[in-house]
């Protein structure tokens, strides 16, 4: 297994320490995501487990094959919704732990990918 080192700011650092275990199958998902051209195959375990349930949803959402108008009118469970809410007030009364702050951060990066996605999604249609 190769060895890779990048530097990245102290605040970003922070933020992937809790997720430092799954790094390698957060690359490989991003590459997937830009859909850049790879060569190797990943060897993520498909049933990884401590994967937040709102991204399991949206893989299995994205596994389908949505066409562009599923993909625009796409929404997350209402558990979903309800946990992001309950993390949001955490967040606000400063009492996230790192975990639910990672969390958190997991639904960040979702959204910026669902927005993209139906940007295109909209561009297609057009």
């Amino acid at each position: 297994m190769a060895e890779f080192t990048i530097q990245i700011p102290d605040e970003l650092a922070q933020r992937l320490e809790p997720l430092q275990n799954r790094l390698p199958e957060l690359l490989w998902r991003l590459l997937d995501v830009v859909n850049l051209p790879i060569t190797i195959q990943p060897t993520v375990n498909p049933e990884t487990t401590n994967i937040p349930a709102v991204y399991q949803e949206v893989i299995d959402f994205l596994i389908k094959g949505p066409k562009p108008e599923e993909i625009i009118n796409f929404k997350v469970s209402f558990q979903s919704q309800t946990r992001l809410q309950e993390l949001l007030e955490k967040n606000r009364s400063a009492t996230l732990s790192q975990m639910e702050l990672a969390e958190l951060d997991v639904y960040e990066q979702l959204e910026q990918m669902m927005s993209l996605l139906k940007a295109r999604a909209y561009s297609a249609i057009s």
